[in-house]
């Protein structure tokens, strides 16, 4: 009996003796399998020719990626806070490289993930640390491996300590989830952050972010998701959006380009 890992959107599923028949989070319109075809793996596997990427996104802020690129290819960030460490977004390969560089920083006291494309190992981070998994439950549907260390929550908000706050603002998922960190700061000084996977997508014009149902597949979003989008976060303030993979971060002015962002999204859907 093994946990197969789907090799197309990395979600690793409950223990069986074969790998599964297939991957409902790939057979949605928002995802897509594999050209080749439907292809599965463990993380005994994938740690054999796989290996972590580390990196300090700010103060207090360490990216864990996988290298060579695995799956969507998104990092996931370990947030530092008194209150306790908290792991925003997942990836599937869990290592001793990063097990040894999380235990240094304080182990992580919770998992919260923004939708469901990322929720990958999820529950062996949680055992492996002792942490909760906070998830929308607008998504529980999508979740392929059961746990007790899941709580669901509802409504729009969440939350946390040390001022951190899980916000539902729907759109890519009904459960689409950021999260406000208060106690961001980068180059001096502390500012507050937005990290978003791509709930809210940074793009590679950092000036602006974007919406989308489904990346890969093009499928837009319409004005009623992006306006409720965009009323969610108003009212919290922040600085900075830290997304879903490497660099892919507005440093500064970043809710005044959500704003302009939504406002150009809006245009070009009415044209």
């Amino acid at each position: 009996m093994e946990n197969f890992i789907c090799v197309q959107c990395g979600t690793q599923f409950a223990e069986t003796a074969g790998p599964p028949p297939s991957c409902p989070i790939c057979e949605d319109e928002r995802q897509f399998v594999r050209h080749a075809g439907q292809e599965w793996t463990t993380l005994k596997r994938l740690a054999a020719d796989h290996h972590s990427r580390l990196e300090q996104e700010a103060p207090q802020l360490l990216g864990i990626g996988t290298e060579p690129e695995f799956a969507i290819g998104q990092r996931a960030l370990l947030i530092q806070s008194p209150g306790g460490n908290l792991l925003w977004d997942c990836i599937s390969l869990l290592d001793d490289k990063t097990i040894a560089e999380v235990n240094a920083r304080g182990g992580i006291r919770a998992v919260a993930i923004s939708h469901p494309h990322f929720y990958s190992s999820m529950i062996e981070w949680a055992e492996l640390f002792d942490a909760q998994i906070f998830l929308h439950t607008a998504d529980r549907d999508w979740v392929m491996r059961k746990s007790s260390r899941i709580q669901f929550w509802e409504g729009t908000t969440l939350s946390l300590w040390d001022g951190l706050t899980l916000i539902n603002c729907g759109g890519h998922f009904e459960g689409g989830t950021v999260l406000h960190w208060p106690a961001a700061s980068r180059g001096g000084g502390s500012k507050a952050a937005l990290l978003t996977g791509d709930i809210i997508t940074v793009v590679q014009d950092r000036r602006y972010v974007s919406f989308m149902r489904s990346y890969p597949n093009l499928i837009p979003l319409g004005p009623t998701a992006i306006r409720r989008i965009v009323e969610r976060i108003e009212p919290f303030s922040f600085d900075q959006i830290y997304g879903g993979w490497w660099q892919a971060n507005v440093l500064s002015n970043a809710k005044a380009a959500v704003a302009r962002s939504a406002e150009r999204y809006l245009r070009a859907i009415r044209a």
